[in-house]
């Protein structure tokens, strides 16, 4: 079962950044696509991006032009760039790997000023 470890939440002023961290444990991480989403109180968890092994990536439309997700297959890691930030962004995001139920513990972001 793969182990998943999410890094790199905090406290941000509305137009500021963040940048989101997830290592999974495993082998064979860059056949596996790898997904962020996020879960604010009283919501549903929502998928915010994706990417494949070979880098191809989407996200919802409320991110587009603010978010970037990568990926260091050497390092078995994804990232999220998060600029823009806005308080609607504020929520536990997760990573996690296609073609498994596992979830991180999730790292918070909250955007407030």
């Amino acid at each position: 079962q793969v182990q998943l470890v999410e890094s790199g939440g905090g406290f941000v002023q509305p137009g500021g950044s963040l940048r989101l961290s997830c290592a999974a444990s495993g082998s064979l991480f860059n056949f596996y696509v790898m997904y962020w989403y996020r879960q604010s109180p009283g919501k549903q968890r929502e998928l915010v991006a994706t990417i494949t092994g070979e880098g191809i990536t989407d996200y919802t439309d409320s991110v587009k032009g603010r978010f970037t997700i990568s990926r260091d297959n050497a390092k078995n890691t994804v990232y999220l760039q998060m600029n823009n930030l806005k308080p609607d962004d504020t929520a536990v995001y997760y990573c996690k790997r296609g073609g498994s139920n596992s979830w991180g513990q999730g790292t918070q972001v909250t955007v407030s000023s």
